[in-house]
This record gives structure tokens, C-alpha cells and sequence, in this order.
């Protein structure tokens, strides 16, 4: 029994290490790329062309940060079996495998409040854009 679970041991070690291999990568993305991009769009332009634009560019942005999100998700959920063991040896494991989910957990929240930000900032300047150009036309029709 104690061979079979130092064997389990030492898979879940390997297991790790191939996780944590995808971590790196995902949140080293996070913090080189992922974080600056998501810093760039707080401050939105003022025209609704300009916005249309910065929109597009986060929708891209959007397409990858969002994939690098699922693959971290992906490395969480295989790592989940953890929890059904209660070696003291992984314990500084599953520190680790916490600390990448945390970071990995707001990095997807900003991303989703960012994402809510800017639709909802166009939407309203497309209202104001309308609601404008209905006043220019009444002004143009006043003065007919």
C-alpha cells in the first residue's frame, strides 16, 4: 500500500509538472501581454469612430486572451484529482497550483469587466450619435 501510494505520489508530481509547464506559459502571456492591453483600453476615445476602432482591436485581443484563459481553465480542471489526496508531500504543489489559479481567475474577471466596458461604452455613444444627428435633423427642419 505505501508503494502504491508513493507511486501515486510521483504520477501526480509528473502530472504537475506538465500543468505547471502551461501555467508558465499562460501566466507569463498574462503578465507580458495580457495585462497591458487590458491597461490600454481604460482610457476609450472620445469619437465613435475612434471607439469603433479601439473596439475592434480589444474584440481581436479578446480572441487570444480568451484562449489563453480556457487553457489555463483546462490545466485547473486536470489538476482537480488533487484534492483526493491528502499526501503532506504535495502540499506545496497545490500552493503552487492556487497561487497559478488565482492569477489566472482575475486576469479572466478583468477581462470580462473589460470586454462588458467597452460594448456598453459603444452602445451608449451610438445612442448619443443618434440621438445628435435626430437634433441636427429637427434643428433642419425648424429652420426650413
Amino acid at each position: 500500500m505505501l508503494s502504491n501510494k508513493r507511486i501515486q505520489e510521483l504520477e501526480l508530481v509528473m502530472e504537475f509538472e506538465k500543468v505547471e509547464e502551461c501555467f508558465k506559459e499562460v501566466i507569463s502571456w498574462i503578465e507580458n501581454v495580457g495585462k497591458k492591453r487590458l491597461k490600454e483600453t481604460i482610457n476609450l476615445d472620445d469619437s465613435l469612430e475612434m471607439l469603433l476602432q479601439a473596439q475592434k482591436q480589444f474584440k481581436e485581443f479578446d480572441l487570444v486572451a480568451s484562449e489563453y484563459c480556457r487553457r489555463g481553465q483546462e490545466a485547473l480542471k486536470k489538476m482537480n484529482q488533487w484534492e483526493d489526496f491528502s499526501f503532506v508531500d504535495v502540499h506545496s504543489y497545490r500552493v503552487k497550483l492556487q497561487t497559478y489559479g488565482d492569477q489566472l481567475e482575475e486576469f479572466c474577471t478583468q477581462l470580462d469587466e473589460t470586454r462588458h466596458r467597452v460594448c456598453e461604452t459603444v452602445r451608449l455613444y451610438e445612442f448619443f450619435d443618434k440621438v445628435r444627428q435626430g437634433i441636427c435633423c429637427t434643428e433642419k427642419g425648424v429652420k426650413s
